[in-house]
Formats: structure tokens, C-alpha cells, sequence
């Protein structure tokens, strides 16, 4: 921290340079192979600047191409991981993620640098710090649970591990919910059990059943194995969601989700809307993972970006304090900004 404080003395148009050519090495190594053109629209720069960093990147052995476009060479993406905490130091996260603990109080808080709702790759790094997580925590025999929802697929795109785990099961957490099938729960677990080398689980029945729909289904074995594993989970990864786009998602009434958003409803998990200080404000039956599996699981893991998740995440971040919250930066300082 002394040294980069001392280059931004002495010379602040290096650390200007270190972060563009460390966002040019990170965009083209996400959209590899990428050309000139679609990398200067992407990173917003005119194309003759990007032609003069690409081919300094060029020289230093950091890029290449071939008819395809550009990709970024084993040396470079060995300095992207290198500069990683350079570059979250640069932009303020330890700081920021300092703050953060002092005021949500929870077990772990891991900042990402950026605006997912703004740039999608920050959404891709959001993923492989989770997956890079949730490979760390990992133990012999764990029963995995995931929810659905963007971020989420976003976890199970970054998920790689060298290190397989065939005594690990991943199961869908709760039941299908909306209709595209890349971030529906089944999906998610299959890809990461797919990743990790595991065994999963699928759960095929929609989130929301009737009673009598529930009692019918649950006469089929492979459904009530499924239940039973989501009952024994020890970690949990979900995606925190708004109430407002959860009740949509569930095609709820207009006036059911007047009432809840009159009621100061910010937050949805598991089929529970809550307000601001986490308070319960109404239950949507689902099925799959309940309020009272996720306060006994042992480990859990919620994932959630962008400015308009901070409520969400402060009402959701209030039902326990011993969990680990992966967010991005911009929702990071709106969280500090509503308390304090």
C-alpha cells in the first residue's frame, strides 16, 4: 500500500497506464479472441489509443492474435492474477471492505471492483470469486445447495477446479422458477457438479405447488430423495433477490405486489419478503429450502451485485451474521451510504 501511495506521488500517469492495460489484458481475456474494433467499444476508447496499448502489450510478450482476433498468452494471464489485489487496492476495496464489516457485522465480506449492473464482466468476476470460494470451503461428502437466477449462472460459468470432489453433491435448493432455462436452479447445479467433478442432483418441479400438487409429486421417489438432500445441505450458495423483481418473476398480482411494496418489503429469500431491518412482511409457499433450513445450514454463501441490491441485501444480511457476502463494489458504498 506505501509503494502504490508513493508511484501515485510521483508519478499518478503510471497508475493511469496500470489500469488501462490491466482492464485491456482483463476484457480480452474474458471475450478471447476478440478484435480491435469490438474491444474499443467495449472498453469505450477511441481505436488508436487501443492500437498503441495493444501493441505495447504486444511487445511484451502479454497478447497475441491470429485470424480469430486477440488473446491474451499464458505470461499474460499469469500477470492478471498477479495484479489482482494491486488493482483492488487501487480502486480502495480493502478500505471499502473494512468499512462494510464494521457495519454489516458478518462472518466475511469479499468486494469485487466495479458495477455488475453496468459491466458485465465485473458480474464474471463476481462468479469466479464465488467459485473460487466455495472450492476453498469445501469438504468430503458436502451436500451443495444453489438457487437459480443470473448470478448465479454466473457461478456456475466460472466454476474450475483442478481438484475433483466425486463425493460432493450439488442439488437445486428450491424449485424452476421463471422460464429461461440457463438460470433456472437445475441448470446451475448441474453445471457446477459438472465443474467441480461432483455428483448432483436434479429437482424437477416448479417453485410453487398447491398442497394437494405437492402431496402427489412427492409419491415419486426421485423427488422425495431430492427434498431430503436439500434438508441435509451444509452449504448453501444463493443469489439475493429484490421483492419487487422476485414477486414479478412469480407473476404475482399487481395488487399483491403493491401491498408488499406498501408494506416496505425490499428483500426476497426462499419465498419470504422482508423489509429493510429484516423483518418478515409476507411467505410465499415454495418448495425446496425453507427459512428455517437456511438459520441451521453450516456454511452459506450469498452472492449479489449492483446499486439495486443494497436493500435487499441489508434486509437479507440481518436474518444471521455468520455467513459470507460476495458483492461488487457499487453496491458496496450504496450500502454505506443508506447506514450511515
Amino acid at each position: 500500500m506505501e509503494l502504490l501511495n508513493l508511484i501515485r506521488k510521483l508519478s499518478p500517469e503510471s497508475i493511469i497506464q496500470i489500469e488501462r492495460r490491466y482492464e485491456i489484458l482483463r476484457t480480452i481475456n474474458y471475450r478471447q479472441p476478440i478484435g480491435r474494433r469490438a474491444l474499443a467499444s467495449e472498453l469505450d476508447m477511441g481505436e488508436r489509443p487501443i492500437r498503441n496499448e495493444i501493441e505495447n502489450l504486444k511487445t511484451l510478450g502479454l497478447l497475441n492474435n491470429n485470424n480469430m482476433g486477440m488473446y491474451v498468452t499464458d505470461e499474460g494471464s499469469r500477470l492478471i492474477n498477479d495484479l489482482d489485489d494491486f488493482y483492488k487496492n487501487l480502486k480502495g476495496i480493502p478500505e471499502l471492505t473494512k468499512r462494510l464489516n464494521q457495519i454489516l457485522k458478518l462472518k466475511k465480506i469479499i468486494v469485487v471492483p466495479g458495477n455488475s449492473s453496468k459491466d458485465e464482466l465485473v458480474l464474471k468476476d463476481m462468479g469466479k470469486a464465488a467459485s473460487s470460494y466455495l472450492i476453498k470451503i469445501l469438504k468430503n461428502d458436502d451436500i451443495v445447495g444453489v438457487t437459480g437466477g443470473s448470478t448465479m449462472a454466473s457461478v456456475s460459468e466460472s466454476i474450475y477446479s483442478g481438484f475433483k470432489f466425486p463425493n460432493v453433491t450439488i442439488i437445486p435448493a428450491r424449485g424452476g422458477l421463471g422460464i429461461d432455462l440457463n438460470t433456472q436452479a437445475n441448470s446451475i447445479a448441474a453445471k457446477l457438479g459438472e465443474g467441480l467433478g461432483a455428483r448432483y442432483r436434479l429437482l424437477y418441479i416448479p417453485d410453487s405447488l398447491s398442497e394437494d400438487a405437492l402431496t402427489a409429486v412427492l409419491k415419486n421417489q426421485e423427488i422425495k430423495e431430492s427434498l431430503e438432500f436439500i434438508k441435509n445441505m451444509g452449504v448453501l450458495l444463493f443469489g439475493i433477490g429484490r421483492a419487487d423483481i422476485m414477486a414479478m418473476r412469480r407473476n404475482l398480482s399487481k395488487e399483491r405486489i403493491n401491498s408488499l411494496l406498501r408494506d416496505g418489503a425490499v428483500a426476497e429469500a426462499f419465498g419470504h419478503y422482508f423489509d429493510l431491518e429484516g423483518n418478515e412482511v409476507w411467505e410465499y409457499k415454495t418448495v425446496g429450502i425453507t427459512l428455517e433450513n437456511y438459520k441451521k445450514i453450516g456454511e452459506v454463501i450469498g452472492v449479489a451485485g449492483g446499486e439495486d441490491k443494497a436493500e435487499a441485501i441489508i434486509a437479507v444480511s440481518s436474518l444471521r451474521k455468520d455467513i459470507t457476502l460476495i458483492i461488487d463494489e457499487a453496491v458496496g458504498n450504496k450500502i454505506i451510504n443508506i447506514l450511515t
